[in-house]
């Protein structure tokens, strides 16, 4: 993830082709609901003032690289897609045709796994991205791209890297091995 970018606007054309391949990932029951909006360098200052506040704005070290994205991916789930897909007759048995039934709610997983290809596509192509995590604002955000019925997942926040990221204090965590986390049954 980079956290500081250059301001160099990323085409939307090409930009809304990498999404459209994004949503090749998959999808349960291929029920189709993620969405995924852009969102123009033009627009991203809105974009900040929507998904911040002044504090945050004025005090955050990030928050001037992050500022400077190319461009920002807007990545939306629809939960009624989900239970209307598993209310279908070849789903019905699943019992899951009301999303509260949902012990895991797979427009989560989808909507990850359509952030991790867009991720890829756009590492393949030489860009660089972050994650923007849905911690606040989501509804202001929605507001503010007339978004409706969906509900915010992430956002990806694409451009060129200036070369002046603030690492992740995350870094320096003591973590177990990712050879250790892997297990092998049986």
């Amino acid at each position: 993830m980079v956290r500081s970018f250059d301001a160099t606007p990323v085409d939307l054309d090409w930009l809304e082709q990498r999404c459209a391949e994004a949503l090749w990932a998959p999808s349960a029951g291929n029920a189709a609901g993620i969405r995924l909006h852009t969102v123009s360098r033009a627009l991203v200052p809105a974009f900040f003032e929507a998904a911040t506040d002044e504090q945050w704005r004025a005090s955050a070290r990030r928050a001037p690289g992050l500022a400077r994205a190319g461009a920002v991916v807007l990545v939306t789930s629809r939960p009624e897609d989900y239970a209307a897909r598993y209310g279908e007759a070849d789903k019905a048995g699943s019992g899951l045709e009301n999303i509260n039934d949902w012990s895991v709610p797979y427009w989560h997983a989808d909507a990850a796994m359509a952030t991790m290809a867009l991720l890829l596509l756009l590492e393949e192509a030489g860009w660089q991205a972050t994650i923007w995590g849905n911690f606040r604002h989501d509804d202001r955000i929605l507001r503010w791209a007339k978004i409706e019925g969906e509900q915010l997942f992430c956002s990806v926040l694409v451009g060129r890297a200036d070369g002046h990221d603030v690492p992740s204090a995350s870094l320096g965590r003591d973590v177990p091995a990712r050879a250790r986390r892997v297990r092998r049954v049986g």
